[in-house]
C-alpha cells in the first residue's frame, strides 16, 4: 500500500480515530463511577449549606446528611432537619436561565416566612454576569431574607447594584449586567416558595 495514496490516509485516519476513541470510552467507564461519586458529594453538600448545617471534610458530610429526613409530599422531595431548635426546610429546584436551566437548593423555616439559605448545583449563564449567581456574595443575600406577604424581589435592570437590598422587606440586590438571569432567579425561587407553601401549610 503506497503510503502517498488515498487508501492509505483513509486507512491510517480511521485507525487513529478509532483509537482515540477507544481510548476515550475506556477512560469514562473508568471513571464514570468516581464522577457519579462526586456528583452526589457535590449534591449533598449544596443540600447542607443551603440548610446552614456546617461541615469541614467529605467524611463529616456524609454523616450529617444521613441525619437529615428525606421525605416525599405531594410528589415532591424534601429535605427536613433541626437547627438551633427549629424545623428547617430543603427542595431541590431548577428554572429556566438566559442559556439554560438553573439548579439549586432552596431552604426555608417551617413557615415558609424566611429562607434560611440557596446554593447554586449548575447553571449555563455567561461568566462574569449572569455566572455570578453562583458566587457568595449573591446567595449570601437569601440567608434570613424574609418572604414579605410571602414573597421575595430579586432586583434587575436599573435596580440591580443599586443597594436596595434589604432582608426585613425580602429584597435581594440583583447582578448588575445580568438582568435576565436576576429575573429569572426571582421567577423561580418565588415559584418555589408559592410550592412549599402548599406543601407545609406556611402562613403568609
Amino acid at each position: 500500500m503506497k503510503k502517498d495514496g488515498i487508501l492509505y490516509t483513509v486507512v491510517f485516519s480511521f485507525v487513529i480515530t478509532f483509537l482515540f476513541v477507544f481510548l476515550l470510552a475506556l477512560a469514562n467507564e473508568g471513571t464514570s463511577e468516581i464522577v457519579q461519586k462526586n456528583q452526589e458529594l457535590a449534591r449533598q453538600k449544596a443540600i447542607l449549606s443551603a440548610m446552614a448545617i456546617p461541615y469541614s471534610t467529605d467524611k463529616e458530610v456524609n454523616v450529617l446528611y444521613k441525619s437529615i429526613e428525606i421525605l416525599d409530599k405531594e410528589g415532591v422531595r424534601l429535605y427536613k432537619s433541626m437547627q438551633g431548635g427549629k424545623t428547617i426546610y430543603a427542595k431541590e429546584f431548577s428554572g429556566s436561565g438566559l442559556w439554560g436551566t438553573i439548579t439549586g437548593i432552596l431552604s426555608v423555616d417551617e413557615q415558609v416566612s424566611q429562607i434560611v439559605g440557596i446554593q447554586i448545583v449548575n447553571h449555563n449563564e455567561t461568566p462574569g454576569l449572569g455566572g455570578r449567581v453562583a458566587e457568595p456574595w449573591f446567595k449570601e443575600q437569601f440567608r434570613g431574607l424574609k418572604a414579605k406577604n410571602g414573597k421575595i424581589r430579586v432586583t434587575y435592570g436599573a435596580e440591580a447594584g443599586s443597594g436596595k437590598a434589604n432582608k426585613e422587606e425580602g429584597i435581594v440586590d440583583g447582578i448588575t449586567g445580568a438582568s435576565r438571569t436576576s429575573q429569572s432567579m426571582d421567577t423561580i425561587l418565588n415559584g418555589e416558595l408559592v410550592v412549599l407553601k402548599k406543601i407545609l401549610g406556611g402562613t403568609k
